[in-house]
């Protein structure tokens, strides 16, 4: 065993486990459209392998726990087969979770989302768990911190969703989710509050995600590649690693 993933355990297995774990990450993803090239699954399960690349070099130190599977996606609901959770709902979600591994000696918290509609939420989240469970909580996005590969392969003005970048990390961590013969570009729609409200503008705010693409896409998935996938995917890995590291006093040397 080269990682500790709770959903292939024993609980003699975790048991035993339990006497090396400092940590418990907790993918978080969603169930939505992406477009169509991509399952509506795609960050519940991009979130699952993020995971796993991290437990893997994270062993003994981290324990993986079920992914949730569902998440904030109110914009994407007019596209067929969105599910949303309320922000509520999701943050009871990840109250019992955080409660039930306390219970058995896990204080110490990683939410690695894949879905940046649940990013507000788990902010909010680590925010109040942390002081009413009183253990430490942290919060990721996926892929995020590899600025480095995203400055020189991802070139859209506007990207994203089921975007190069993320068909490309699909491609590289989990290609049955792409539909390689529909692969295309966002359709984007003229007017609109969405240009107004992008991340980085001076106000946000909600808005559906009709009003910006009509094909549920951005950016340009025709450019995406499995080999940009690696580059994004190995160099989140690592600066996710050398942060966990560092929050859990862990020497270098000793995680491969």
């Amino acid at each position: 065993m080269n990682s500790y993933l709770l959903t292939n355990m024993t609980w003699e297995e975790v048991r035993e486990a339990l006497k090396t774990v400092r940590m418990a990450i907790i993918p978080v993803g969603a169930h939505e459209q992406h477009g169509p090239h991509m399952a509506e699954s795609c960050d519940s399960v991009l979130a699952t392998e993020m995971a796993k690349k991290v437990a893997e070099r994270m062993y003994p130190y981290v324990l993986v726990t079920p992914t949730i599977n569902m998440g904030v996606s109110p914009h994407h609901l007019n596209f067929p087969g969105t599910i949303s959770l309320k922000p509520d709902t999701l943050i009871s979600i990840l109250r019992d979770m955080v409660q039930s591994l306390k219970h058995q000696g896990i204080e110490k918290f990683l939410f690695l989302n894949a879905h940046g509609g649940n990013q507000a939420t788990l902010g909010v989240a680590s925010t109040v768990l942390a002081e009413e469970e009183e253990v430490e909580i942290y919060y990721a996005k996926t892929t995020s911190s590899a600025k480095e590969s995203m400055n020189q392969y991802i070139h859209s003005q506007i990207y994203g969703h089921s975007c190069e970048r993320e068909v490309s990390e699909a491609l590289y961590l989990a290609p049955y989710l792409v539909r390689p013969d529909k692969l295309t570009s966002g359709d984007f729609c003229e007017g609109g509050r969405y240009r107004q409200l992008r991340p980085g503008k001076a106000i946000q705010g909600f808005y559906p995600y009709e009003e910006m693409t009509k094909n549920g896409c951005i950016g340009d998935a025709t450019k995406a590649t499995r080999e940009i996938g690696e580059q994004i995917v190995t160099e989140a890995t690592e600066n996710l690693t050398e942060s966990l590291r560092e929050l859990l006093g862990i020497e270098v040397g000793l995680v491969k």
